[in-house]
This record gives structure tokens, C-alpha cells and sequence, in this order.
């Protein structure tokens, strides 16, 4: 499986991206990231947008068709896919093996084979966070398989599969914070998220978050937190989990605010390709696949098993 070339990065991200690199190889502790911050049981995703009505977990039906995005893609012989190559246990590169890894590396290998019926018609290309709707709409990839939250924003944008993950956002500070809920964490504070993210959307609606700062991908936040120049982060619970498991010096804040799910992206005039993804992710859990991603990359860091975050309509 052939992988895309990473977008060039800024020089200290690239200094800390070494480092982390360095944490990958030695293996992260086996223990609870979120000690003493349990999670509460999934709840109904709440809609990002004020005012905007939307299912999330609408789709269209499954199916092992092939239709004409799906024909055209196996006419170009490649389905690229973008994914995340900075997010320990979701989407990291492996400095061993030089290969990205993780469970949504995992989903999107198992998407791109079932579709593509081989391996190595599959690219993936790695995109940042910001630019995961753009990189869609130009058609620089075919899905995005990388902690995307459906919200009703998103919906007007791009098609989702049906929900792969329950979610929810939580906050991350130093270890040397005396916060211990989200509020204490951010208000009066400077806080970090990945620009267009759910956490960005979340933080905006905070008036008493004293400045935030919007960087290309969550990693970026753990940067400058390192630097000392920010006092908390904003993230997906499974990326806070990863920042506190790749780095031993910061930990996750009790509590967590806007329960969502996050989905395979894709454009909205291909609908037989949603309904062909639709058809793995259906397969993909049902033959104990996703489950057994869960146990290997998450299991010791998200605290709950694997039930607990496959997505149910409540």
C-alpha cells in the first residue's frame, strides 16, 4: 500500500515530532491516560450548529455495488484515501517501519482493499486536520478516514458513511495544572485546537475562554503546550487520550462536553461509494475486525471497551 507525501511542516513541529517519534519506538505506558478522569456512558450526539436540525447517523443503505464513482475509481487503478500520521494509536507514523499506523489506519485499509479487492490500489495520503472538507471537495482524495465528526455544518459539505466511533471533546493541560474540570481548564485561559475542528466550534461558544489559538493539526497543540505557550488543549476524547499517553507530562481534565460520532468523508454526488463503505463498515464490525483494531490501539488508553464506542441510534 503506497502512502502520500506529508505536507511540508513548520520546524518545530517537526523538532517535536522527533520526539514523539522517540515515545512511539519505546512503547507507551500500559495504564489508564485518563486515570482518575473516568468516562460517563455514550449519550445522544448534540448538533455543533445552533438552530440546524440534522441526523447524524443518517446514511444512505449499504450495498456490494458497483456504481459509477466506484467504476471510475478502479478505472484510475487507485482509491486515495487521507488520513492522519500524527495522532498516537489513531494515525502515527511508525519511526521503525516508516509505515502509518493506528485504528483508523486499520479502518482504512480494510475500506480501501474491500473496495479495491488489493492492497496496493490503495493510497494513503496524509491531510491535516484543517483541510480535511477541502482536500474532499478538490478531489486531492477519494474519503477521509481520520477522527472526523459528522455535524450538520459538515452534512452541507460532504456525504458520511453511517458513524464508526462515538466521541465526545475533552481537555488536556500540564500535569503541573491544578484544573481538575473543563471550565477550570479553559476560562481565563489560553486554549489550543486544531483549526475547524469540533473543539474549535466548542471553544468559540465559551465567553469566557480568555484567547484561542488554531493550529493545522491537534498535534501542533501538544507543541506548543511543551513550549509553554499555552495553558490547555480542546480535543476529541480519543485524541486527548493519545496526547496523554504519548506524553507523560500532561493528563486529561475531568469531564467531557459534546457527545458526536465521527464518519468516513466523502463527496456528496457519490452515493453508491457511501453505500459501498457503508457495506464495509457494516462487515468490518460485525466479523470482529473493528473490535479487535479497538483492543490493539485504544483499548488501554480509552478506559472502556470496545461496545462502548461503536455508535447506536438512542
Amino acid at each position: 500500500m503506497r502512502e502520500g507525501t506529508a505536507k511540508t511542516r513548520s520546524a518545530v513541529a517537526v523538532a517535536l515530532l522527533a520526539s514523539c517519534a522517540a515515545v512511539l519506538g519505546a512503547g507507551a505506558p500500559q495504564g489508564a491516560a485518563l486515570a482518575g478522569a473516568p468516562l460517563r456512558p455514550a449519550q445522544a450526539p448534540q448538533q455543533e450548529q445552533a438552530g440546524t436540525d440534522c441526523d447524524v447517523y443518517q446514511s444512505v443503505p449499504p450495498s456490494s455495488e458497483d456504481g459509477p464513482a466506484v467504476k471510475a475509481i478502479k478505472a484510475k487503478r487507485s482509491l486515495v484515501i487521507g488520513v492522519d500520521q500524527n495522532s498516537f494509536r489513531w494515525g502515527a507514523r511508525n519511526p521503525t517501519t516508516g509505515q502509518i499506523e493506528g485504528f483508523d489506519i486499520d479502518l482504512a485499509r480494510a475500506i480501501g482493499t474491500a473496495i479495491m479487492g488489493d492492497p496496493d490500489k490503495v493510497t494513503l495520503k496524509a491531510v491535516p486536520t484543517s483541510g480535511r472538507i477541502d482536500f474532499i471537495q478538490q478531489g486531492r482524495v477519494d474519503l477521509i478516514v481520520r477522527t472526523m465528526t459528522i455535524n450538520c455544518d459538515r452534512l452541507q459539505q460532504v456525504a458520511f458513511s453511517k458513524p464508526y466511533f462515538n466521541s465526545s471533546q475533552r481537555v488536556v493541560v500540564p500535569r503541573t495544572s491544578t484544573a481538575r474540570t473543563i471550565d477550570e481548564a479553559v476560562d481565563g485561559k489560553t486554549v489550543c485546537a486544531a483549526t475547524s475542528s469540533s473543539a474549535e466550534i466548542e471553544l468559540k461558544r465559551r465567553p469566557k475562554v480568555a484567547k484561542i489559538v488554531s493550529v493545522e493539526n491537534h498535534l501542533d497543540c501538544l507543541v506548543l503546550m511543551q513550549l509553554g505557550k499555552i495553558d490547555a488543549t480542546m480535543t476529541d476524547d480519543g485524541l486527548a487520550a493519545s496526547q496523554a499517553a504519548q506524553d507523560q507530562t500532561v493528563r486529561v481534565v475531568d469531564g467531557e462536553v459534546q457527545p458526536s460520532v465521527m464518519g468516513v468523508a466523502m463527496l456528496k454526488n457519490s452515493p453508491d461509494l457511501t453505500a459501498r463503505v457503508n457495506q464495509v463498515l457494516a462487515d468490518y464490525h460485525a466479523n470482529g475486525g473493528w473490535q479487535a483494531s479497538y483492543d490493539r490501539w485504544l483499548k488501554p488508553y480509552m478506559l472502556n471497551d470496545a461496545e462502548h464506542y461503536w455508535p447506536v441510534r438512542r
